[in-house]
C-alpha cells in the first residue's frame, strides 16, 4: 500500500481513537508532534531515506494509541501493533516503530530505557513529542491535563519530588499541575537527543521559565 494512503489510515485511527481524550493529549497534538518530526527529520538528514521518513511520520501518528493514562480496556495496548500488520508495513519498519513508541516516554528514560543507542527516527520523534510539551502550547496542555485530573494548581506546602523512579513518576498522588513543571517538563531541553531538537527547545524553555516566574510573583501578590 502506499505510503500516502497507509498515513491517512492512521490519521483516522488516531481521531477515532483518541477522540475521548482532554485537549492534552487529543488528535491535535498528535498532528502537531508529527509535523515537528517530519521536520526535525529533514534538519538532521533523514529526507534522504524515505523509510526513515516512513517511520519517523507513523511513529509519531500513532505514539499515544494505548497512553497509560487514557486506556479505558486492556485491547488498546494492541491497537497499533494490530493496524501495522493489517496495513502490511513490513517487519522491519514495524519493529522500529513499535521500538521507538515504547521507548519515547518521559518514565521509560526514569528507566534509563533510552541511555544507550538509539535510531536517528527515535530521538526525531521523541523530541518532537517533547519539544510539544514545553513553551506556550506546553504550559496550555500542562494546566488542561491537570484540570482533568482536578489537580490542585499550585500548593507552596506541596514540594516538587526529585530524583524520580518511573514507578513514582507514575503515581500522581498529592501532586500539583505547577510541580509537573519542576518534576519534568523544565528537564526536557537538556534530555533532547537531536541537534535540531536542542535548538528549537531553547526558545520554548526560556519562555516556561520566564511563565513560572510570572506566575509565583502573581500567586504571592508581589505582581
Amino acid at each position: 500500500m502506499e505510503r500516502r494512503d497507509v498515513v491517512r489510515k492512521a490519521e483516522q485511527l488516531v481521531e477515532a481513537t483518541m477522540n475521548g481524550n482532554d485537549a492534552s493529549h487529543d488528535a491535535a497534538h498528535v498532528f502537531r508532534v508529527r509535523d515537528l518530526a517530519l521536520s526535525l527529520a529533514l534538519e538532521e538528514g533523514l529526507s534522504s531515506s524515505s523509510d526513515s521518513m516512513e517511520i519517523v511520520e507513523l511513529a509519531a501518528l500513532l505514539h499515544d494509541i494505548g497512553d497509560y493514562k487514557y486506556v479505558r480496556d486492556p485491547s488498546e495496548e494492541k491497537i497499533v501493533e494490530n493496524f501495522l500488520e493489517e496495513e502490511g508495513i513490513e517487519e522491519s519498519k514495524r519493529m522500529k516503530i513499535l521500538g521507538i513508541i515504547k521507548a519515547m516516554g518521559f518514565k521509560e528514560e526514569l528507566a534509563g530505557f533510552a541511555n544507550g543507542e538509539y535510531p536517528p527516527e527515535f530521538g526525531v520523534v521523541q523530541d518532537a513529542d517533547r519539544l510539544d510539551a514545553i513553551g506556550a502550547i506546553g504550559v496550555a496542555r500542562c494546566f488542561t491535563f491537570g484540570g482533568s485530573r482536578k489537580r490542585v494548581l499550585h500548593d507552596p506546602a506541596i514540594k516538587p519530588r526529585s530524583d524520580l523512579s518511573k514507578e513514582q513518576y507514575m503515581k500522581k498522588e498529592e501532586q500539583t499541575t505547577v510541580n509537573h513543571f519542576h518534576e519534568k517538563l523544565l528537564k526536557l531541553k537538556d534530555l533532547m537527543k537531536t541537534k535540531a531538537g536542542q535548538r528549537r527547545a531553547e526558545k520554548r524553555h526560556n519562555f516556561m521559565e520566564e511563565f513560572l516566574k510570572e506566575f509565583y510573583e502573581e500567586w504571592d501578590g508581589r505582581a
